[in-house]
C-alpha cells in the first residue's frame, strides 16, 4: 500500500457485492423449485415455450414480492386501501429491488379514459388554455370533459356568539365544466340498428323480430301480435305511423289480451330495459353477440365527438382550441406546442414538449391525445405506459417487461431495444420476458424455462449469455436461428372481397381486393392503417369470423371448460350415465361444496393484512361436495375430469364409455391452437395473453364461417411454436377457408400466399397500400420498409 492509498480504496465495501437477485425454491405455479440468480444492473431476457413458467417467476414471484415488501412499509391505515398481495411461493427471495410493472394488459375499457388523460397530457393542456385561451372560458375544469357544468343556490347560516345568526343569501353560484351535456362527455350516443332487430318485409306470425328468444310462435311475440294495437299478420313495413309507433316505442300500458289483463310495452323500450341495460359479459353469447350487432354508437352531433362543450371548444391558442389539439396526430401537435411562445407558461410547454417528444421516440407519435385508452392494443398499451418511466430520474430499480415487441413491426423494435438498453445503461435492472429473437439478440443475461409447458415445465433449462443459447440443446435454442423460405408455389385465389374507398382513421382511399381461398397478411409499421383496412372494412360481412385482441373476462371460477362450453357435453354425459341431474356436476350450482361454495379454496379476510387462502377442508379443493364425486364417467368424477390436461381429455373423451363427440372436437380445436398442456380446470385468470388469445382462436374455429380474420396470432408464441400455427392456418386455407392475419412475424409473412402491405409510415404518413403481391415478388422488389426486413430476414 502507497502513502497515498487508504484501507477503503482498496477494500470491496460490502454494499457492492449485493450485485444478484438471488432466487431460491420458487414453486409459483408451475415452478419446480427453481433457483436462479439474475445479475442486477444488466439486462436478462426470460424466454421458453407458453407456459414454461416465464411470467411464473418473473412476475408473480420476483416482482410480485417486490410490490408487498414495498406495500408493509405504508401506515395500516393506508394499507387497508390497497390490495392485499400473499407472499409467493418461494423459500429465499434476496436482493429485489423496487420493481415497476410495464405489461401487456389492456388499458381499462372506461369510456371516459383517453390517451390524454392516461399521461396526463389532458391536464397540463386544460391549465394551458385556462391560462392563455382567447377568449378567456374560465378554470382549468372549463376544459374537463369529465366535469359537467353545475349551478348551485340557496341560503347559509352562519351561527355567531350570544345565538344571533347571519344569513347569507348566495343565487346562481355556477361551478365550470366542460362537459358536452348531450353525450355527458362520451363524444359518442348510442342507438339501436333496427335491421338487425326487425326484418320488416316479414309479419309478426312469420318472424319479423329477430332478437333471440322472440319466436313467431311463442310467447313473447303472442304478445305483440294479439294485442290489438298491431296486425300480426301484415309485414312490418307496411303497418301505419299508429301502429308502428305501438310496435316500436309505446310506453308501459294496461291492455286486455290473450284472455287477460296484461302490460303491453313497445319493442324498443322493452329491450333497454331487458336486455340493453346489462354489462355485455353478463350475458350469454349468442345475446351477447345480438347487442355488439344491434347497439351501434354514432358521434355525438352536438360536440362532434369532441366530448366538450361550446364554451370549451371557443376558447383558442395559434387558431387552435383544446378539441383540435387533442385531434391532432401527436408529432402534429408537438410541432403546434413548438409554435406556443409566451414565457408566463414556458414551464407548462416544456413539460407538454418532454412528453409528446417521448410519444414520438417510443413509436406513439401516430395516436391522437382523444383516442380511447381501451382501443389501444396490448402494445400500444405497454410502450404508453412506458412513456412514464422515459427520462426519469429514479435509478437502481427493476424494470419488469411482459414481451414489449408484441404489436412492432421489425423496422420498430431496433427502436425499442434501443429504449431498454438506455434503462439498463442508467443503472437500472431490467426484465423481459421475450420471444422474438431480435430481442433476446440484446441481453446480457438469458435465463430458459422449460423444457416444455404446463407441468412439463417450470425447470430453468439455461442460464448464460446468447451465445451459450444458441449452442445449447434447449428447445429455444434450437429454433433461435429458424427462418422460414418463400414458398415455391402459391395458392390460386378463388375470387375476392373488393373493398373500396376505405378512409377509416388515416386510411387515405385505399381500394384493394383481398383474395379468397388464400393465405393473406396484412402488414405494415405500428399504425399505418393495417386494423382500420380490415375491421373497418370486412369485420361485420356475413361468414366473416373475427379472432382479436380483446381481453378475455376471466376469474376464479371461470376456466376453459366453462369459457369454450365444454362443460355443458361433459355435464350432460355424467348425468345420463349417472341417472341424475346434470346441475350437480357444475361447482356453480348445485353440486358445489357448501363450505367453499364451489370455489375449492377458503379466503380469509384479515383487515389490513394480506388475505389467507386456505384449501377447503370439506372438499379438499375439489369444489364439489362429496356425493358428487361418488358418480362417475369412464372410472373418472367430475373433479378427475376437470384436473385433465386438454391432451389428456381429447384421448380420454375420444372412445370408450367416455367418448362424447361434442366434447372431443372443442378438444380437438384447442389441441390444434397449441393449448394442449393447459387443464380443463385452470382458472382464466392464471392464463397469459397469449394464452387466452389462442383459447378464443379455438372457439371460433367451430363457427361456420368462410372467412377468418385473425389479430396477430404469434402474441405470446414461443419460436418453436410457430411452426404448429403456421400448420394450423394451412389446415384452415385446405380446409376451404379464407385466412386474412395481420401480423408482423416475418415467418408468417413469408409463409404467406399474398401480402398487403401498408405505409409507409404511420398516422397521416402512412394509410396508403404500398405492396401487393406474393411473398417472393416482396423480397425481390426491396420496395418498401417490410420487404427490407423480410428481405434481410430469408436471407435474400
Amino acid at each position: 500500500m502507497t502513502a497515498t492509498e487508504s484501507p477503503a480504496a482498496t477494500t470491496p465495501h460490502a454494499a457492492d457485492s449485493h450485485d444478484l437477485i438471488r432466487v431460491r425454491g420458487a414453486r409459483e405455479n408451475n415452478l419446480r423449485d427453481v433457483d436462479v440468480d439474475v445479475p442486477k444492473r444488466r439486462l436478462t431476457v426470460f424466454t421458453g415455450v407458453s407456459g414454461s413458467g416465464k411470467s411464473s417467476l418473473v412476475f408473480a414471484t420476483i416482482a410480485a414480492e417486490s410490490r408487498r415488501l414495498i406495500d408493509e412499509t405504508y401506515s395500516t391505515f393506508v394499507q387497508g386501501f390497497m390490495p392485499s398481495l400473499p407472499r409467493p411461493d418461494v423459500d429465499v427471495l434476496e436482493g429485489i429491488t423496487t420493481a415497476i410493472l410495464v405489461d401487456q394488459e389492456r388499458m381499462g375499457a372506461n369510456v371516459r379514459s383517453t390517451v390524454g388523460t392516461v399521461t396526463d397530457a389532458n391536464a397540463m393542456l386544460r391549465h394551458l388554455f385556462s391560462r392563455i385561451g382567447e377568449p378567456y372560458v374560465g378554470p382549468p375544469t372549463a376544459f374537463s370533459f369529465n366535469v359537467p357544468t353545475s349551478t348551485a343556490s340557496g341560503v347559509f347560516s352562519t351561527g355567531k356568539a350570544g345565538g344571533e345568526v347571519e344569513k347569507k343569501v348566495v343565487r346562481n353560484q355556477v361551478y365550470l365544466g366542460g362537459m358536452c351535456p348531450e353525450c355527458e362527455g362520451r363524444g359518442t350516443v348510442s342507438d339501436l340498428d333496427l335491421s338487425v332487430i326487425v326484418d320488416e318485409s316479414l309479419s309478426l306470425r312469420d318472424g319479423a323480430i329477430l332478437v333471440p328468444g322472440y319466436k313467431a310462435d311463442g310467447w313473447m311475440v303472442k304478445g305483440f301480435s294479439e294485442s290489438g294495437l298491431v296486425d300480426g299478420d301484415k309485414p312490418v313495413k307496411d303497418f301505419t305511423d299508429e301502429e308502428r309507433e305501438a310496435f316500436l316505442y309505446k310506453e308501459k300500458t294496461k291492455i286486455k289480451a290473450l284472455g287477460m289483463n296484461m302490460t303491453y310495452q313497445g319493442l324498443i323500450p322493452k329491450l333497454r330495459e331487458s336486455v340493453f341495460s346489462k354489462a355485455p359479459e353478463s350475458l350469454q353469447p349468442h345475446i351477447r353477440a345480438f347487442v355488439e350487432r344491434a347497439a351501434v354508437f354514432v358521434s355525438c352531433p352536438a360536440c362532434g365527438g369532441t366530448r366538450l362543450n361550446e364554451p370549451a371548444r371557443s376558447a383558442k391558442i395559434n387558431g387552435a382550441s383544446i378539441a383540435d389539439v387533442c385531434r391532432m396526430q401527436i408529432s402534429d401537435a408537438a410541432d403546434w406546442a413548438r409554435g406556443v411562445d409566451d414565457p408566463g407558461v414556458a414551464p407548462l410547454i416544456g413539460s407538454l414538449l418532454h412528453l409528446f417528444d417521448k410519444f414520438v421516440e417510443i413509436g406513439l407519435g401516430y395516436l391522437s391525445l382523444d383516442r380511447p385508452a381501451g382501443t389501444l392494443s396490448g402494445g400500444e398499451a405497454q410502450r404508453t405506459k412506458m412513456i412514464r418511466h422515459l427520462g426519469s430520474a429514479l435509478t437502481d430499480v427493476t424494470y419488469v417487461f411482459d414481451e414489449p415487441t408484441i404489436g412492432l413491426h421489425p423496422h420498430d423494435i431496433q427502436r425499442m431495444n434501443k429504449l431498454l438498453q438506455d434503462l439498463r445503461d442508467k443503472g437500472n435492472t431490467v426484465l423481459v420476458v421475450e420471444h422474438k429473437p431480435e430481442a433476446i439478440a440484446i441481453a446480457d443475461h438469458v435465463v430458459d424455462l422449460g423444457p416444455r409447458a404446463g407441468t412439463d415445465g417450470g425447470t430453468v433449462c439455461f442460464e448464460g449469455t446468447v451465445e451459450g443459447l444458441r449452442a445449447s440443446d434447449t428447445l429455444t435454442g434450437r429454433h433461435l436461428d429458424d427462418r422460414v423460405s418463400p414458398k415455391d408455389s402459391v395458392r390460386t385465389p378463388s375470387g375476392a372481397l373488393e373493398i373500396r374507398g376505405a378512409a377509416q382513421n388515416n386510411l387515405r382511399g385505399v381500394d384493394v381486393d383481398v383474395p379468397t381461398g388464400v393465405l393473406t397478411v396484412v402488414t405494415g409499421v405500428a399504425g399505418s392503417g393495417k386494423s382500420s383496412l380490415i375491421h373497418g372494412n370486412l369485420a361485420g360481412r356475413d361468414g366473416v369470423v373475427v379472432v382479436d385482441q380483446g381481453a378475455i373476462k376471466g376469474s376464479r371460477r371461470s376456466n376453459p371448460a366453462t369459457y369454450t362450453g365444454l362443460l355443458e357435453p361433459i355435464r350432460k354425459a355424467f348425468a345420463k350415465a349417472n341417472g341424475v341431474k346434470p346441475a350437480l356436476f357444475s361447482a356453480n350450482s348445485e353440486g358445489a361444496c357448501p363450505t367453499c361454495k364451489g370455489n375449492g379454496r377458503i379466503y380469509t379476510e384479515l383487515g389490513f393484512m394480506e388475505t389467507v387462502e386456505t384449501p377447503c377442508e370439506d372438499c379438499g379443493g375439489k369444489r364439489f361436495m362429496a356425493s358428487v364425486l361418488e358418480y362417475t364417467l369412464g372410472g373418472r368424477n367430475i373433479a378427475d375430469v376437470l384436473d385433465l390436461s386438454v391432451a389428456q381429455a381429447h384421448a380420454f373423451f375420444r372412445e370408450g364409455e367416455a367418448k362424447i363427440p361434442a366434447a372431443h372436437k372443442i378438444l380437438a380445436h384447442l389441441e390444434d391452437v397449441g393449448l394442449g398442456y393447459i387443464k380443463l380446470g385452470q382458472p382464466l385468470n392464471t392464463l397469459s395473453g397469449g394464452e387466452r388469445q389462442r383459447l378464443k382462436l379455438a372457439m371460433h374455429m367451430g363457427e361456420p364461417g368462410g372467412v377468418y380474420i385473425l389479430d396477430e396470432p404469434t402474441t405470446g408464441l414461443h419460436l418453436a411454436d410457430v411452426a404448429n400455427l403456421l400448420g394450423l392456418l394451412d389446415r384452415l386455407v385446405d380446409a376451404g377457408k379464407t385466412v386474412i392475419v395481420i401480423e408482423h412475424h416475418q415467418a408468417v409473412m413469408a409463409h404467406a400466399d399474398w401480402i398487403i402491405d401498408l405505409g409507409p409510415g404511420a398516422g397521416h404518413d402512412g394509410g396508403t397500400l404500398v405492396f401487393e403481391g406474393t411473398p417472393a415478388d416482396l423480397v425481390a422488389a426491396r420496395s418498401t420498409v417490410t420487404g427490407e426486413h423480410l428481405a434481410d430476414y430469408v436471407g435474400a
